[in-house]
């Protein structure tokens, strides 16, 4: 018998059959033997013992009972009809509640008769109850084995209706697991088992479902965890080899009167000296030869744009040409008219091409690109389409990755015959388990220190109560010269309620800075691309002294006198959010607040939130805390990335795991770099196993 028995369809397992199957593949995603071994227990409870129920109280997340059927009601009508059993025992009594599957159930329970039951407990007006439960006679009981730690699966309404109660499930387990013993393959080699004293793999499954108590199961655990970060850190680091060993990329030679001319004539500040150290490392990569897949990690404000334009520079005194690729028209617009700024005066020719530009004007941009008359493209989306060609396309930057799929990526190597160097820039700084983890493949550079002059934002909490300090601050803002932002969420579920919100904000924002004295302007996603503009250059001008928006300033506005940011409602922000709006401020050399308006009803995940931004303004503990409390499959740009597909580890919690699991992953590929050594055929099967069940990674960041 070999390993295939493991991609068996399911339906073919004694207990489930073509009905249950589908039943499985549909709810819980599990199509084939392999994926019922990896549909692990999300917890297991002591079955050895029953609770008393006078005992219950809201720390049981699942309990079992033992007792008789005292009263067996049916309530309501219709749609809210409900099937009550109570049952007690010696200490007190329970309801248990089924509210569908009612004609199912009802007619098992017969006053007197005894029962065990296993639920979770709920408290309603005042007294617990257990919805759904699973329930066995005592005669049942007895004669069925009982795992002492019993494991509990998640199971959909609809599973439990249909027979695949958590129960139900791990009996259709035992029973794969007697039938793939001794098939279930090794998928590490031996040296990395006994240095890290691992369980084996077969024994690891064996005991994640059915452990004879809390020691082993965390053994089974640990090793499973370890197979899933060491398989991902392997992949990246193979990539990430493969791309220095067999991608060759144009090398940049020389450092030319561009470059030297702009650096020398043009720089508008000095750099600083973690600027100086990436534009050094990004130089390195693009004049070595292989193509250059870098990613650039700097806080709001940082300088990211000044380093990208500095490389492109180097690309166009090689002869070659650059585009930043930027996720929307504000970014991409305020990338252009910061990058002409910048160029004013040099023989550098710069164009914009989005989905707004005129058929006429992309007439005139697309042969300037083709024969190279155009040095620099900035643009969206608009940049991927098949019309635009270059001449000699040598590096493409591309701002915000996380918003762009890879298969857009992968659009803008084909515009070359040697593939372009890539730089990717983000301003969500990403904590480094997690970048180590997403973007492993990717070398790492980060602009770590802010440029001279700028003053650290000062932040403040403040709630709905203070409102009358927070307008008089304002007030001594506006008369020392100084510009304002009022920020309001805007939660799509609750568009129309956050948009009255919005407009009740600014109506009362004008009773209170009343004209002429003051001048407000308010601007919203739903407002037209052209109306939203003039609000914003009028503010940028310094003809309006507040502006009141929604979360469209989150990027690309850039005003130098605004020194005040006030968020209300700031608990219904994530982490990252309130920190990029932050970073609207602070961007002159005068000393600029944030201000955080919240009610007095904080969950304990907002006051967190709230404590960490009044605490620090470091975006990578920020970071850091972001993704400790919203967890990494929750963090923006990951899922899409299709990397991080765990079901047992968690890259928070699991930290020390993930870099035991890199450190080892690249010392293998260090003494074995193409895997052929006998001893690591078990690590290729399961490679090559691997990617047979998920699609091919593009080769690309």
């Amino acid at each position: 018998m070999s390993a295939d028995l493991l991609q068996t369809p399911v339906e073919y397992l004694k207990g489930v059959g073509p009905k249950r199957g589908e039943l499985l593949r549909k709810e819980a995603g599990v199509s084939t033997y392999y994926d019922l071994l990896t549909y692990y227990p999300f917890r297991h409870v002591d079955r050895s013992r029953f609770l008393p129920i006078n005992e219950i109280n809201s720390e049981n997340v699942y309990i079992q009972l033992h007792g008789k059927v005292t009263d067996v009601q049916l309530a309501g009508k219709g749609r809210s009809s409900r099937l009550v059993v109570s049952i007690s025992d010696a200490t007190g009594s329970i309801d248990l509640v089924w509210f569908q599957g009612i004609s199912w159930v009802k007619d098992k329970f017969t006053t007197g008769s005894e029962w065990v039951v296993f639920g979770k407990p709920t408290l309603f007006s005042g007294r617990y109850n257990i919805s759904h439960p699973e329930t066995e006679t005592m005669a049942e009981f007895i004669t069925q084995p009982s795992d002492p730690f019993h494991p509990v699966y998640n199971s959909s309404e609809k599973m439990k209706l249909n027979g695949l109660s958590t129960r139900a499930i791990s009996k259709i387990t035992r029973t794969l697991i007697s039938q793939v013993k001794g098939v279930i393959p090794e998928t590490l080699n031996n040296s990395i088992l006994n240095e890290l004293r691992l369980m084996g793999r077969e024994e690891a499954f064996l005991n994640i479902h059915f452990p004879p108590d809390s020691e082993i199961l965390e053994k089974a655990r640990a090793r499973l965890k370890f197979d899933e970060l060491f398989f991902i850190q392997l992949r990246l680091l193979r990539y990430k080899q493969n791309r220095s060993e067999k991608i060759r990329g144009n090398i940049f030679a020389k450092v030319g009167d561009l470059f030297n001319g702009f650096y020398k004539d043009y720089l508008p500040f000095e750099l600083t000296n973690a600027q100086k150290k990436v534009i050094r490392e990004i130089r390195a990569d693009m004049g070595s030869g292989r193509q250059m897949n870098r990613l650039l990690q700097g806080d709001v404000g940082s300088g990211k744009t000044l380093v990208a334009l500095m490389c492109m520079l180097i690309a166009l005194d090689n002869g070659y040409q650059a585009c930043l690729m930027a996720p929307t028209e504000i970014l991409a617009n305020q990338h252009y008219a910061t990058i002409t700024k910048l160029l004013k005066g040099m023989d550098v020719k710069v164009d914009l091409l989005t989905g707004s530009t005129k058929k006429s004007r992309r007439r005139e941009i697309h042969p300037m690109l083709q024969s190279g008359e155009l040095h620099i493209i900035i643009g969206t989306h608009a940049l991927i389409e098949d019309a635009v060609q270059f001449s000699n396309l040598g590096l493409v930057v591309v701002d915000e990755q996380h918003r762009f799929g890879v298969a857009q990526r992968a659009k803008m190597w084909s515009k070359s015959e040697v593939p372009p160097h890539v730089l990717v820039m983000t301003a969500t700084p990403i904590p480094r388990t997690l970048a180590m983890t997403v973007y492993g493949d990717l070398d790492l550079s980060v602009i770590d220190e802010l440029p001279p002059g700028r003053k650290a934002i000062k932040t403040y909490h403040f709630y709905e109560s203070g409102h009358e300090k927070v307008y008089n601050f304002m007030r001594q803002q506006i008369a020392g010269g100084r510009q304002i932002y009022v920020v309001y969420p805007l939660i799509e579920e609750s568009e129309m309620l956050d948009l009255k919100n919005l407009q009740d904000g600014f109506d009362h924002l004008k009773q209170v800075f009343p004209a002429p004295q003051y001048t407000l302007s308010m601007v919203q996603g739903r407002m037209k691309a052209d109306e939203k503009d003039a609000e914003m250059l009028k503010f940028k001008n310094g003809e309006t002294q507040i502006m009141v928006a929604t979360t469209v300033i989150e990027v690309g506005v850039d005003v130098p006198n605004a020194s005040v940011m006030v968020i209300e409602n700031a608990e219904r922000f994530g982490l990252s959010q309130l920190h990029q709006l932050r970073g609207r401020v602070g961007r002159g050399a005068d000393q600029s607040h944030c201000l955080l308006m919240t009610g007095f009803n904080l969950t304990s995940d907002g006051r967190i939130r709230i404590e960490t931004m009044v605490r620090t303004t470091d975006g990578f503990e920020i970071s850091d805390v972001d993704l400790k409390l919203r967890g990494p499959g929750d963090l923006e740009g990951t899922r899409q990335s299709g990397i991080l597909d765990l079901k047992l580890a968690d890259i928070v919690r699991d930290e020390q795991l993930l870099r035991a699991a890199r450190a080892i992953a690249q010392k293998l590929l260090d003494v074995d770099p193409q895997l052929l050594h006998p001893d690591n055929q078990r690590i290729v099967r399961y490679l090559d196993f691997l990617k047979s069940k998920t699609s091919e990674w593009a080769m690309i960041s």
